[in-house]
């Protein structure tokens, strides 16, 4: 049986993610062949695979640290929000449909299947699978069918440990609580905790430790410290968009405003603009008016119309198009590309009960939702200046209409991609990713004005997780961890 650790922990954000890409990196750099896996995620912030499948973006940088292409096994089950108590289903990296939350508990039983056999499949040229949980294993009003915590470790017989975050308070309380809320059966795979975020002289909170273990009778494999650098990796979910993305107002910096809609998706498509020392990266939020721009950037959504609507009820489209007719530089991806048409249209109501809405008028085209979705590596140039890219698309409607004939860019495969203005100062495209390249991103910053650094953004992401990485082994007891991996713990 292959070696095998479960992290779970006292809630979300409290840095599950991070810790598996850490321990991804250490591990494969001692020569191990490491697969990362969370049997259930729930996050708009998703990466498109290689056989036209889609797994969430913290299983793709695990995949990344690694050093192993993504497979759809990674995350066997994604659900996608698409209203406050329902989302999308994919399995396997394929849409299976739609659930309300309610009728997704009574879904789950059926889809342990898929995750088992996923599991298997990865386990199979892998030395170590490090497996991520979901939300708690505390909120054991969910337990029944559950296949993300628990009930994944159960079935595989995984040995777990807890993570709970100090950074947040109430850390003793929150590992001990979800001790004591635990059934016995399932307290019984824990095998010990570590303490996340710590801030300060760690010798301190050695009574802390010692409480912990009183308590729970779970051995300690460490307390990380925080990592300065962790806003640097791809942020999974939206959690810490407001903290990630702050409006400075530095003088001498241009300023990419962008519109926080309830469905953003993808947002990490900013990420590599908010590493670069001549922007700044504003996030608008509900409830305020659009400050003024260099670029206003309308990002990914998981549902267009939704979201339309909601930019619509901020009364954000007014300020849009003031700022394009003072000739401001607007830049849609992807949703954000089909609100700047003339129409969106969805018939088949995929995302909405709304057959029709007028977008926002920017550019001269209409949009129609489909059933079938869009999920590919992509690359190409940006025209017309033949800036090379590479990205991915990861969408469903069909655009057409006049704006099309000034293409964004042309696909290595000879198809032209995005639409743009006459004038050129709106464009849109269904490209994700484009400014993880540093040629399109200094493009980008060079269209509003900007001076571009010398961030090699790619290069600075295989540094962090190195950082990260070495980060874990100085403060956890990795062998330790190894040996529970391997029944030895």
């Amino acid at each position: 049986m292959v070696s095998r650790l479960m992290f779970q922990g006292t809630g979300s954000d409290v840095g599950k993610s991070l810790i598996v890409a850490g321990l991804c990196r250490l591990y494969a750099r001692r020569g191990l062949r490491v697969r990362p896996f969370k049997p259930q995620n729930m996050s708009n912030n998703a990466a498109a695979t290689a056989d036209g499948g889609e797994i969430g973006r913290a299983q793709a940088l695990q995949a990344r640290a690694a050093g192993v292409p993504l497979s759809v096994h990674m995350n066997p089950v994604l659900l996608k929000p698409q209203s406050e108590i329902g989302s999308q289903v994919v399995v396997q990296g394929r849409v299976v449909g739609n659930a309300r939350a309610r009728d997704y508990q009574a879904m789950k039983p059926q889809l342990m299947p898929a995750v088992l056999d996923s599991f298997a499949r990865l386990s199979e040229d892998a030395d170590l699978v490090l497996v991520e949980g979901a939300g708690s294993p505390a909120e054991v009003n969910l337990r029944a069918g559950d296949i993300a915590n628990m009930g994944f470790a159960r079935a595989t017989d995984t040995p777990v440990v807890l993570i709970g975050d100090i950074d947040r308070g109430g850390v003793i309380a929150s590992i001990v609580g979800t001790k004591a809320v635990m059934a016995e059966d399932d307290a019984a795979l824990v095998a010990g905790y570590l303490v996340n975020r710590f801030r300060g002289d760690i010798s301190l909170f050695d009574a802390g430790l010692a409480e912990i273990t009183r308590h729970t009778g779970w051995r300690s494999f460490g307390v990380v410290p925080y990592f300065p650098d962790a806003g640097r990796l791809p942020a999974e979910d939206g959690l810490g968009l407001k903290s990630r993305y702050d409006a400075g107002g530095e003088e001498g910096r241009k300023r990419i405003v962008v519109p926080v809609l309830p469905r953003i998706a993808n947002f990490d498509d900013l990420d590599p603009l908010r590493q670069e020392t001549g922007v700044e990266v504003i996030l608008a939020e509900a409830g305020r008016p659009l400050p003024p721009a260099d670029l206003v950037l309308l990002p990914g959504s998981k549902a267009t119309i939704p979201d339309l609507l909601a930019l619509k009820a901020e009364g954000w489209d007014i300020d849009i198009r003031a700022h394009a007719r003072r000739g401001g530089k607007v830049l849609g991806l992807c949703g954000g590309y089909q609100m700047l048409g003339r129409m969106l249209r969805d018939p088949e109501r995929i995302e909405s009960d709304v057959d029709a809405i007028d977008g926002l008028g920017l550019l001269d085209i209409e949009t129609t939702m489909t059933g079938d979705k869009r999920l590919r590596p992509v690359s190409g140039v940006s025209l017309p200046d033949g800036t090379p890219f590479s990205g991915y698309e990861m969408h469903v409607g069909t655009t057409v209409g006049p704006d099309r004939r000034r293409p964004f860019a042309r696909l290595a495969d000879g198809n032209d991609e995005g639409a743009t203005s006459p004038a050129g100062h709106v464009a849109g495209s269904y490209c994700h990713g484009l400014f993880a390249d540093d040629r399109q991103r200094a493009r980008l910053l060079a269209w509003i004005g900007a001076d571009p650094s010398a961030l090699a953004y790619e290069a600075e992401i295989e540094r962090v997780l190195d950082g990260l990485a070495d980060h874990l082994a100085a403060h956890l007891d990795v062998d330790g961890l190894l040996d529970l991996s391997r029944g030895r713990g």
